[in-house]
């Protein structure tokens, strides 16, 4: 009875353990396709632990004859601490807590540096920026734009900000925060429990496995360009609750950080160097952020479609539009011209009625990121 007492008691840390690990940035966790066996352990938790503690329950009586009953008593006592500490303590939830006041400010009452990075997003005319420092702890921000739900997402361990509408099933859908698979964030839908990878939307394993959310167009630009195109947007405010745990220095923005998951490398092509991504149809291009930084504008062909990326003279705000095939963009300031017409960085016409240029939607993401979850992507220059 001893055996069974500290074989269970063994096998509850091993399990509390595993339940953590592969869903958490761990040694060797994000690395393995594991992500069905996470979900698996997860899903049949409450099993697992009921089985193993009817277990040490049974094995207790004969654990606790001995002379010694610290003993037992000590190796209970670790494994409850463990089990408190791997649930309350290193649960993604539970580190990355959700805003609860939120709100916004315009132009005249923003007092966020011009230069810090946001997501900006315009449904039916509403414009609203989510600052990338408080994304990055919250990872997710569920607001109403436009008259649209949408949940604003952010992933600093593959620098991703995506934006989705959350409907499963024509259903509105709440989300939480519950781990990262392969360096990325994972959202579990309140409904089914099924788990959401952030960088694509996608529902990764559980019953809803191969549904997509539908992803809303964002840009991500600075501060300053934001109210440059939108005068009339709002800027998220930061909740109070939270004020310490923010990026308040911008060293993640600017990619001085020195945290081993989100650090950046100088060197093109390296994992933790930024790339462009963009989607065409089924054809996926990533294109350096140096050679942005260096040209400036890029005109290319993606899938059989002309395209061009342009970098704001920030250095940090970017667009892709696409464009008629015999077109050469040009890029004079923040400007972009073809064939003598000027255009913004919204893609309108800034010399009178033109059509405007359609918006391509273009991601900002660390290397390894984009090349994990779009393996057959093309690369700009090779």
């Amino acid at each position: 009875m001893n055996t069974l007492f500290y074989s269970a008691l063994i096998g509850l840390l091993i399990f509390e353990f595993l339940h953590v690990y592969f869903i958490m940035p761990m040694p060797g966790s994000q690395t393995i396709d594991s992500i069905d066996l996470a979900y698996f352990l997860h899903a049949y938790r409450w099993m697992f632990r009921i089985a193993l503690s009817g277990a040490i329950v049974w094995g207790s009586v004969s654990a606790f004859s001995i002379k010694h009953k610290w003993i037992p008593v000590l190796v209970m006592l670790l494994v409850a601490g463990v089990t408190y500490v791997f649930n309350f303590r290193m649960s993604a939830d539970h580190m990355f807590l959700q805003a609860e006041d939120i709100s916004f400010a315009s132009i005249t009452e923003n007092s966020l540096l011009g230069s810090r990075l946001v997501i900006g997003v315009d449904i039916n005319g509403e414009a609203k920026a989510y600052p990338i420092e408080y994304l990055a702890y919250h990872h997710q921000v569920q607001d109403s734009i436009g008259g649209k739900a949408a949940i604003i997402t952010y992933c600093s361990v593959c620098r991703t900000g995506r934006v989705y509408a959350p409907y499963v099933n024509g259903k509105y859908e709440k989300f939480r925060l519950v781990g990262m698979d392969h360096y990325n964030a994972m959202f579990e839908d309140a409904t089914t429990g099924s788990w959401w990878r952030q960088a694509t939307g996608e529902a990764v394993t559980g019953i809803l496995k191969g549904a997509s959310l539908p992803d809303i167009e964002s840009t991500q630009m600075t501060v300053d360009k934001f109210f440059e195109l939108h005068p009339n947007g709002k800027v998220m405010l930061p909740d109070p609750s939270f004020t310490n745990t923010y990026d308040s220095s911008a060293r993640f923005e600017r990619g001085k950080s020195l945290d081993r998951l989100t650090r950046t490398d100088t060197a093109s092509w390296q994992d933790k160097s930024w790339v462009v991504g963009i989607r065409i149809g089924d054809v996926y291009k990533a294109y350096d952020w140096n050679e942005l930084k260096t040209q400036r504008v890029i005109n290319d062909n993606v899938n059989g479609i002309s395209i061009v990326l342009a970098l704001s003279a920030d250095g940090q705000s970017f667009v892709a539009f696409e464009k008629p095939p015999s077109q050469i963009f040009s890029l004079q300031r923040d400007t972009l011209f073809a064939d003598g017409v000027p255009y913004n960085f919204s893609g309108a016409s800034v010399s009178g009625p033109s059509v405007s240029l359609r918006k391509i939607k273009a991601y900002q993401e660390f290397w390894h990121s984009w090349k994990t979850f779009h393996p057959a992507t093309l690369r700009h220059g090779s």
